[in-house]
């Protein structure tokens, strides 16, 4: 696992929370990619080019808080270019990788806002996804460093560490 890769530390939803998010009707629409069932998962931080080892370093010797993830309630635009999935109850967790990993990848552009990506859009896209109804929760019990390896079909991601939540 060692070297500067594209990383990312997420928490994965479990499989009753992946078929539940599966029933939401994604209609073809120019200028929306929906999100693979394969890439759905909570973003706690986003690394960009960083070094996986300094990375699994600092999240082992971190006492991660466990969360309740709370999804929904609806679908909703996150700015222009995305349509997700809200998630309440992760903002302690996330704060505590933010917190472990300071100084190591990017800097964090944004306030922290809890969601599950599931779909992209291109710029002046619209979707009628938007509004549909979900409302789910699972128990975050573990997260997840994971790469990013960008290709023209889309991102593949990997998971190459767990840590626990305790």
């Amino acid at each position: 696992m060692s070297g500067v890769v594209r990383l990312f530390v997420a928490a994965w939803p479990n499989a009753d929370v992946l078929r539940q998010i599966a029933l939401i009707r994604r209609p073809t629409e120019p200028g929306v990619r929906w999100v693979p069932k394969t890439n759905w998962h909570i973003t706690l931080r986003f690394l960009g080019d960083a070094d996986a080892d300094a990375v699994a370093t600092r999240l082992g010797t971190t006492e991660l808080p466990r969360a309740v993830a709370r999804l929904g309630p609806a679908l909703e635009p996150l700015g222009r270019r995305q349509i997700v999935v809200p998630v309440d109850g992760v903002d302690g967790l996330a704060q505590a990788v933010r917190s472990a990993t300071a100084g190591i990848g990017e800097r964090d552009r944004h306030r922290f806002r809890g969601h599950l990506t599931i779909a992209r859009l291109q710029p002046n896209a619209r979707s009628t996804a938007t509004g549909h109804s979900i409302q789910t929760e699972f128990e975050i019990d573990e997260i997840a460093l994971v790469t990013s390896d960008l290709q023209a079909t889309g991102a593949v991601y990997s998971t190459i560490a767990r840590f626990p939540t305790i």
